[in-house]
């Protein structure tokens, strides 16, 4: 266990080395490859002076990892920290998320509008955007902060849909407060100068029954002289579902504000930066309707300041009809005829599904393009780089742990010997910089110029995937129980202690995207 010198990490200890050469730019580079690793772990590759090296090895502070020693090398100033000290202070249990009644990191209202139609319509582009969502969400109540999803599902089709996909997405009608907030709406709609009745002129087609007013955006857009937006906006009929919609969302933003420490001012709508960021995840296709649903509530309340997380296109091979959400899960759902009545491994399956699914849909940079082909959508465990890989690496280490759990509890990393490159870059590479990726992966950067935020939503997946990878070489590489010889227990129980550490990663991770750790596969 830590003893008050701080759980290490990454950042702190490069900008402690950087602090030891003098220089506050990034010099110092962390070591990921095995090559390397069996040398060094942090390089500067700049020649530095040589009277600066006794600051480098004596470094220390909270969250700093302590120097062995540095040399210079022909690549440039090499250290390498002290590996059994950080083996002791990294093999401790993970912090678990905040608790709800902690919570100071504000709120984020996270709003998806593909979940606004019916479940029949939900389309792979449709669900790439529900499941960034839902995960984006998952990430960021790790990191203590308060979450509101928007819309609450109605139909009870598209609940089954997500239920079935493990996305914990609320229901509900709105509440009873919806249709005040629509009048409401419609009140600072009257009294909006960008608002104009619409006149049905001859030879025009008839307009539908619930349109209320037309706005004018692009003048709206110009006069505030807001960037970012599309520049074909125009002239938007507002109708009872549009401002439905956003009723809806305002409610979102009223609960935080009840939710949020912060003192609002008093007014109609409460100035929304204060108390909530709001995030419309769309896709690429929804981006421009999303944009006049925008600025509509900008102009009903100026305090409206939203960010859009875009998603790139999803692209389906051969398709020989256009193919819907629940398709594409059943489609890759294929159960062996020989467990079809065993209901352990129908959920075994189901969980295979959902993982290759998930990590189809996120692995890839949000606004990069995805292809699906369907023609070839048969589960394996054997692809590097498919959630299956990474479910089948959990359950290696479940069955690993079923037998030994006990003794794992009774040792300490510091009795065995793990010395050995392969257990080095477990914990150098993933258990060290894991709070950091986290972090990393929940980060929403307000956009300097725009409406366009860039997430780091692949990060988790990525490093699952790199994580299986290295842990599927070492397992295969290392006979982890051993021969059961008394000489060779302290180091077997200290390699068990180690993977189990990996194990509760694993876990945590799995756990910001809804996927439950198998325990066999």
């Amino acid at each position: 266990m830590d003893t008050g010198e701080g759980r290490p990490g990454v950042a702190a200890t490069l900008r402690a080395l950087n602090g030891a050469l003098g220089r506050p730019a990034a010099l110092w580079v962390k070591e990921n490859g095995a090559r390397n690793l069996r040398h060094r772990d942090f390089l500067a590759p700049r020649a530095v002076p040589a009277d600066v090296m006794a600051g480098v090895t004596s470094l220390g502070g909270p969250g700093v990892l302590a120097v062995r020693g540095c040399q210079e090398t022909p690549a440039g100033l090499a250290v390498q920290v002290r590996r059994p000290e950080a083996f002791r202070r990294l093999l401790a249990p993970l912090p678990g998320p905040a608790p709800a009644a902690a919570l100071q990191a504000g709120w984020v209202v996270l709003h998806c509008p593909a979940l606004r139609g019916p479940a029949a319509a939900l389309r792979p582009r449709h669900l790439r955007t529900v499941l960034l969502a839902d995960h984006l969400a998952q990430l960021l109540r790790a990191q203590g902060v308060g979450v509101r999803l928007v819309p609450a599902l109605a139909e009870e089709g598209s609940r089954e849909v997500l239920r079935q996909l493990r996305v914990d997405w609320p229901s509900g009608s709105g509440g009873s407060a919806l249709p005040d907030t629509v009048s409401a709406l419609k009140r600072a709609l009257g009294r909006s100068p960008c608002a104009a009745a619409c006149e049905q002129g001859p030879g025009t087609a008839a307009l539908p029954e619930d349109v209320i007013c037309k706005v004018h955006l692009k003048s709206f857009v110009e006069q505030q002289g807001l960037v970012g937006y599309d520049p074909n906006l125009d002239v938007l009929l507002v109708t009872e579902g549009k401002l439905r919609s956003l009723a809806e969302l305002q409610q979102a933003v009223l609960q935080c504000a009840v939710s949020s420490p912060v003192v609002l001012p008093a007014s109609c709508f409460p100035d929304i930066g204060s108390c909530c960021s709001i995030v419309h995840v769309v896709s690429c296709e929804e981006e421009f309707r999303q944009q006049q649903l925008d600025l509509l509530w900008r102009i009903l309340d100026p305090g409206a300041h939203t960010k859009h997380l875009v998603c790139g296109p999803v692209k389906v091979t051969n398709p020989s009809s256009p193919i819907g959400a629940n398709q594409y899960f059943h489609k890759l759902c294929v159960m062996p005829p020989a467990f079809s009545a065993d209901e352990a491994w129908t959920e075994v399956i189901d969980t295979l599904t959902v993982a290759a699914i998930r990590f189809e849909m996120l692995s890839t940079a949000h606004r990069s393009q995805i292809t699906l082909d369907l023609e070839d959508s048969s589960i394996s465990t054997k692809g590097t780089k498919s959630g299956a890989f990474v479910m089948y690496n959990c359950a290696r280490l479940a069955t690993l742990f079923d037998t030994y759990q006990r003794a794992v509890e009774q040792v300490s990393a510091e009795k065995g010997n793990m010395g050995t490159c392969g257990e080095w870059l477990l914990l150098f590479n993933y258990l060290l910089p894991f709070p950091e990726v986290l972090q990393q992966a929940a980060e929403l950067p307000t956009p300097t110029k725009g409406i366009r935020i860039t997430a780091n939503t692949e990060t988790v997946c990525k490093f699952l995937i790199q994580l299986s990878m290295d842990f599927s070489s070492y397992y295969n590489r290392v006979h982890v129980l051993g021969e059961p010889f008394p000489h060779l227990f302290d180091q077997m129980f200290a390699r068990l202690q180690l993977l189990g550490a990996v194990r509760d990663m694993f876990h945590s991770a799995l756990a910001t995207l809804h996927l439950p750790p198998l325990s066999q596969i």
